[in-house]
């Protein structure tokens, strides 16, 4: 079975370390939500969950070895994203369209966004330490069908009560599935299609 999941993904490390993926899904088997990944400068995994339905529908495709369940609010306007969650608050600038978003944008959506497309282009976005389609566990298959990308100017907050310092690389990449997200922090809006043998799939 089927089930996709369109919206944006914003990828950020900071200067203190931890790094974040914040999915922010418009459209999705569960509604409109959003959850934060957490990945500490030891590597300690973390889920930020609005609720036990969305946290076990993640944790069927990623792996964490924590989750929080509780409010995740984002709020965003064209230069930013504010991010509100269990222990988090964090604070990102976003710029102007990048190259890759303007590439992103000649592809024709429907072909952007197809699976035999992004196993087709897999190969060569490992060139750039990120991947298009692969294994999501469980007889599963995930494509992320990228359409668009702005750059990541400025991220600053506070984690479980420690300031995150400024904006930095997501580096080293985050380990939460079987791809991280780009090096240089960007948020990117994509459709996820994952495919599973007995229906029951996940996303972010």
């Amino acid at each position: 079975m089927r089930q996709r999941f369109t919206g944006e993904i914003t990828g950020v490390g900071t200067t203190a370390g931890t790094r974040f993926v914040v999915g922010d899904w418009y459209d999705s088997p569960l509604g409109r939500f959003t959850d934060v990944m957490v990945q500490e400068p030891d590597g300690h995994r973390v889920l930020l969950a609005p609720g036990d339905a969305h946290a076990a529908l993640v944790g069927e495709v990623y792996s964490f070895d924590e989750t929080v369940i509780g409010p995740v609010r984002m709020t965003t306007s064209p230069t930013s994203r504010v991010v509100s969650a269990p222990g988090l608050e964090l604070h990102v600038g976003i710029g102007a369209r990048t190259l890759l978003g303007g590439l992103l944008r000649l592809v024709p959506r429907r072909l952007a966004t197809d699976p035999r497309w992004l196993a087709l282009l897999a190969p060569v976005a490992r060139l750039r330490g990120v991947t298009t389609h692969g294994s999501a566990g469980g007889g599963r298959t995930e494509s992320y069908g990228a359409y668009d990308a702005f750059a990541v100017t400025s991220a600053s907050g506070r984690w479980q009560g420690q300031d995150l310092g400024g904006l930095a690389d997501v580096d080293p990449p985050v380990t939460f599935g079987f791809s991280s997200t780009l090096r240089r922090p960007s948020l990117t809006r994509l459709v996820t299609t994952i495919d599973g043998p007995d229906g029951r799939t996940g996303a972010s």
